[in-house]
């Protein structure tokens, strides 16, 4: 009996992108089925894990009439907007110098100790530093969600020089190739999927982190929607809003997967 041929990029007896895809929406529509058994067999009070139907009335609720009298649509725009206006500094600033920090060891030495002292640090540790010095307004937010995908995206960067081939640089060298010239062909394709992968796990940094940014003097926001709901047990809208928080983080995270099948397509096939 012949076995089927494996597609490019499949691995005989791993699921293929179909089956994962099933596989997926399967897990998802048991996870429902048991949150809507739980909740409807009163296993569980409304206060503590309300129906599917409850968070869905209160999304739409929510959307018509607003939260604390902002529209949802608001609240959504100012948090998407810290995060990713966060994200955008992160990169612009992380990925060059976890790329110089690759490349020189001079750079390495002054740069990494800071980097890997903080790294492990909740954000909710220097979150107080944060207001101290900077205040309770926009800036003290942006930063401290700066800060959380600052480490990841540029230690990505720099472990992606490691994945360039000495032989390709000494090659590329050798047919008189400048230091840019070398950057620019031959080390940054090389290392462009690590720094992918540490964008999408750097954003996802900047998502949690966003809660502990609105903790203080936010009076709009997801983060804020969440916890103000939270201190009035209106637990729907909670799980709402982290619903939410998840689904644009996901959104995000696939975009972040076709840019790289675009940019790396051999990523993982070699």
């Amino acid at each position: 009996m012949r076995s089927r041929a494996t597609r490019p990029g499949e691995t005989y007896g791993v699921p293929g992108q179909g089956e994962t895809l099933w596989l997926s929406i399967g897990s998802v529509m048991t996870f429902l089925f048991f949150w809507w058994m739980v909740t409807t067999l009163g296993w569980v009070e409304p206060l503590f894990m309300p129906s599917p139907q409850a968070t869905v009335a209160k999304f739409f609720e929510i959307i018509d009439q607003g939260f604390t009298n902002t529209a949802f649509v608001h609240h959504v725009a100012i948090s998407t907007a810290r995060v990713f206006g966060a994200f955008a500094l992160a990169c612009a600033i992380g990925i060059p110098l976890g790329l110089a920090m690759g490349m020189s060891p001079l750079v390495r030495g002054i740069f990494d100790p800071p980097i890997e002292f903080y790294r492990p640090i909740p954000p909710l540790a220097y979150l107080p530093l944060m207001i101290i010095w900077f205040g309770i307004g926009e800036t003290s937010k942006v930063l401290l969600i700066f800060l959380s995908i600052f480490a990841p995206v540029t230690l990505g960067a720099r472990a992606g020089v490691r994945s360039a081939a000495i032989e390709q640089i000494h090659a590329a060298y050798s047919f008189g190739a400048s230091r840019w010239q070398v950057m620019r062909y031959v080390i940054l394709p090389s290392a462009l999927p690590e720094i992918l992968t540490s964008m999408r796990i750097g954003v996802g940094f900047g998502w949690t982190t966003l809660v502990a940014a609105e903790m203080v003097a936010a009076t709009e926001g997801l983060g804020y929607m969440v916890l103000s709901a939270s201190q009035f047990l209106q637990t729907s809208t909670v799980i709402m809003g982290i619903v939410v928080i998840a689904a644009i983080a996901y959104l995000f995270d696939t975009t972040m997967r076709m840019t790289e099948k675009k940019l790396v397509p051999w990523k993982g096939r070699m």
